[in-house]
């Protein structure tokens, strides 16, 4: 079963109005949300590296929603509202009752291990800092948008950065 977003009533007027700011990427992303779509079929026609990256952009903003959970290619099941509500594509964990540093230092280690491999450390240094600097949880969660677009932005790091987010999100 996958997971299918639907516009909201934001993304309609998006369409219309192009007044949000998107970018043209997130702009035909968010064209081809119909609510019938799986994420895997969209994955198929836009071939975009960073689709879930954007789809959970365009769902913390407003834009789209989780709309129905797909059975069949093509096929939907009832609207989420009656079906079993679908964790968001971007939630971070649930952050412990108290803060557990070996996990804060595996989420920093991961953010700079890989940020030095993929992008280097000249290309990062500035990223590199905040992260050394940022406090707990929070602080990593504020620039996992900025890790995660670094990333995709390096050739080798777009390759793998559907994997590492992943990884990344288990420790964050």
């Amino acid at each position: 079963m996958g997971v299918v977003f639907a516009k909201t009533q934001k993304g309609h007027d998006e369409i219309t109005s192009k007044a949000g700011g998107l970018t043209p990427r997130q702009r035909r992303v968010l064209i081809f949300v119909d609510g019938k779509r799986s994420v895997e079929e969209l994955r198929g026609m836009l071939q975009a590296d960073d689709l879930q990256h954007t789809l959970g952009m365009l769902e913390e903003d407003g834009y789209i929603a989780v709309g129905a959970a797909s059975t069949a290619p093509g096929k939907t099941s009832a609207p989420a509202a009656q079906a079993a509500p679908l964790p968001s594509v971007t939630a971070f964990s649930e952050l412990p009752s108290s803060p557990d540093p070996v996990r804060l230092q595996q989420a920093r280690n991961f953010m700079v291990n890989t940020l030095n491999t993929f992008v280097g450390s000249l290309g990062a240094s500035s990223l590199l800092d905040r992260i050394d600097q940022a406090q707990g949880h929070e602080g990593l969660r504020a620039l996992f948008d900025e890790w995660y677009h670094a990333m995709v932005m390096s050739r080798e790091g777009r390759r793998e950065a559907e994997g590492l987010r992943t990884k990344l999100l288990a420790v964050i």
